[in-house]
């Protein structure tokens, strides 16, 4: 295999398996095997982690072995719920929520700061039914395709839990690798497909989900304008992280079915 062009199997088995790193880091580092919680939340952005901690409401779990993150653990919605901040990006996102599936975890949501591409007022929350494949790391697990989409029954609940509080919509996203090269011409292509706004992990993050059975769910916290207008990047109270703590609590709540 010498090409990302070059045709993939993505079903075979893959011959390195997440439970196999993990086994090793738990000798290598004298921890012993303990489940993650149910629920757990990727923070790219990592400022729910840093509200979190600096607020005192979130304590380490002790017993996760990644080699490249922290799992910090808080109550949410009455349960307690892991969280991972900065992990950016399709390859980076993948790998820990393969890693956490394969340490207990049942559901997986992910928020980011998203750039906004079809023209509204942010902030806005999307719920991301589906995601533009424009990175590497999805088209490793399912064959090629436009789009990279969510289970329709995990969209419609978290719409559900937040329609009535949210100026939150359901749309698709465009996912990249490369945030500096959104060109105009790029930009454009996007618009004229309906695309809300764009991001760096949903697409590889649904496809992990489709080949696994993973249940997963990606929002998009629409914030900026990819820096085309001043002070741009306004999140709102403790850098967003209070508005989408509670987007997450909201769809925890709702979410109890989802995991049984």
């Amino acid at each position: 295999m010498t090409s990302i062009l070059d045709p993939k199997n993505t079903a075979a088995p893959s011959v390195f398996a997440p439970s196999a790193l993990l086994r090793d880091a738990r000798r290598q580092k004298g921890l012993e095997t303990v489940d993650v919680p149910t629920v757990c939340i990727l923070d790219p952005d990592g400022d729910m982690v840093q509200h979190l901690r600096q607020s005192g409401l979130s304590q380490p779990f002790k017993g996760w072995p990644c080699y490249h993150t922290d799992l910090d653990t808080f109550s949410l919605a009455g349960q307690t719920v892991g969280i991972i901040g900065r992990v950016v990006g399709a390859p980076f996102a993948v790998l820990v929520a393969e890693e956490l599936f394969a340490s207990g975890c049942q559901l997986l949501l992910s928020i980011t700061s998203a750039g906004q591409i079809t023209p509204h007022s942010p902030p806005q929350f999307v719920i991301i039914d589906r995601a533009l494949r424009d990175e590497g790391t999805s088209y490793h697990y399912t064959p090629p395709s436009e789009y990279s989409d969510a289970d329709p029954r995990l969209v419609a609940t978290a719409m559900a839990a937040l329609r009535p509080n949210w100026n939150v919509a359901v749309g698709s996203t465009w996912t990249t690798d490369a945030p500096f090269r959104e060109t105009e011409e790029a930009i454009k292509a996007a618009q004229s497909k309906g695309v809300l706004a764009v991001e760096m992990e949903a697409a590889a993050l649904y496809a992990f989900a489709q080949a696994s059975g993973a249940k997963v769910l990606c929002l998009a916290h629409i914030t900026n304008t990819m820096g085309q207008k001043d002070q741009d990047f306004e999140k709102g109270e403790a850098g967003g992280a209070a508005d989408s703590l509670r987007v997450l609590a909201a769809i925890v709540t709702s979410m109890g079915s989802a995991l049984r």
